[in-house]
């Protein structure tokens, strides 16, 4: 019993530690292309949402070629990445249930909702212009050697810096209402509580099992599909798996932990793809051009603005917080904005660009070694970036560390 009560604590009620996570992130998402065919990817499918709600009022996506580029095919219960996301909900939920996450919690100004929805609209409409969010083109991008991935993710950081001076202006100060007290209120504990929704997250997990299971006999691609989600969903959560936070942090406070996690989850991911890759499975490749970098920019902007990417506003928004709703709806507005202009735009900054493969480019050894290479460089510039930030406070890294934890 004792031991059930550590594992227990240990596992499924603390935060776990970002590093290993986003490594088990990036593993598992090698796995899931090789098992499903595609790479684990969001805002495409968010995007076919927006189409399907367009569809319900009566809207013809036939002549919209962002609709027949990416496929209309079907529900979100009949396709791999509609099946997963439902899994990426349901681990977050289930996840957030077992620590007692789960709470009502409303914007504290009006300010915070416009900053949700403006930035959830403007990361949306960036992310499908560049083919893919912080997953597709970056977080997985990136393992798929695809040099689209590379200009997004510089472009993103890019943008991120300017998301962060922004955010920073009076405007989007809120005011702090002050309250004096005359001691210390102590914590209310209610146990019985936290039993309940461990209870109930186990319940909902073992419910989803079952069903996700059940269709890996009739549908195996789907089956597997909500079993990767699932999985996903339940390390975001327990991790608190927030690109935003990555880059954010990085400006505004110096700390680079999830910054270094991430590049070490995608060199884990990468050789997983490099091997697929030999066997003949093909990877998931867009245009190097203009659409990438720029949509890099928007998304790495609106995204800082809106406090949340995609990872990010999905577990928060089954734990309760209401502002991550608005970030979501945002971006599922600015994602099918994107499609409602892509005839326009996809001729000047992406369908005439080349798909840049790096395993095609130079050759199977030399593209790993060029990825490698560059996630090194990556790694090297956020740790001098550390190293630059605190110094010029005048203060060693290593005791801000300390201050910090």
């Amino acid at each position: 019993m004792q031991t059930w009560q550590d594992f227990k604590h240990q596992y499924l009620v603390r935060f776990w530690s970002p590093v290993p996570a986003v490594i088990a992130a990036g593993v598992l998402a090698a796995y899931y292309f090789g098992i499903t065919g595609t790479f684990w990817a969001v805002t495409g499918e968010f995007t076919r949402w927006g189409g399907h709600v367009l569809q319900w009022f009566g809207v013809d996506l036939s002549t919209w070629g962002y609709f027949r580029l990416i496929g209309m095919q079907g529900t979100p219960l009949t396709r791999v990445d509609g099946v997963m996301i439902i899994g990426m909900f349901t681990g977050c939920f289930a996840a957030a249930l077992w620590a007692n996450n789960v709470k009502l919690r409303m914007p504290h100004h009006r300010i915070r909702v416009a900053q949700a929805i403006v930035g959830g609209v403007i990361a949306g409409f960036g992310a499908r212009l560049a083919m893919g969010c912080n997953l597709a083109a970056f977080f997985t991008g990136i393992p798929q050697f695809s040099l689209h991935a590379w200009f997004f993710a510089i472009a993103t950081a890019i943008g991120s810096l300017a998301g962060a001076r922004v955010s920073m202006w009076p405007v989007f100060r809120i005011p702090v209402k002050l309250q004096r007290v005359s001691a210390a209120q102590p914590l209310a504990q209610r146990e019985s509580v936290a039993r309940r929704r461990f209870r109930l997250g186990m319940l909902v997990l073992a419910a989803f099992l079952v069903w996700a299971v059940s269709m890996v006999f009739d549908a195996p691609k789907l089956g597997f599909a909500a079993l990767f989600g699932l999985a996903f969903g339940i390390i975001i959560e327990r991790a608190q798996v927030c690109f935003t936070s990555a880059f954010r942090d990085l400006w505004l406070t110096g700390r680079t932990q999830m910054a270094k996690a991430i590049i070490i989850g995608m060199a884990a991911s990468a050789i997983g793809v490099y091997g697929y890759a030999q066997l003949g499975l093909d990877q998931k490749i867009y245009w190097a051009g203009p659409n990438a970098a720029l949509g890099g920019l928007l998304f790495g902007f609106g995204i800082v603005l809106a406090g949340g990417c995609e990872t990010g506003w999905m577990y928060r928004a089954v734990e309760g917080q209401v502002h991550f709703w608005w970030v979501g709806l945002g971006n599922i507005v600015g994602s099918t904005l994107l499609a409602l202009l892509w005839d326009d735009l996809a001729p000047v900054l992406a369908v005439n660009y080349d798909r840049v493969n790096l395993l095609k480019l130079f050759g199977p050894q030399g593209g790993l070694l060029v990825t490698y290479a560059l996630l090194a460089l990556a790694l090297l510039l956020v740790l001098g970036w550390e190293r630059h930030f605190f110094g010029r406070r005048g203060r060693p890294v290593a005791e801000t560390r300390g201050a910090m934890a």
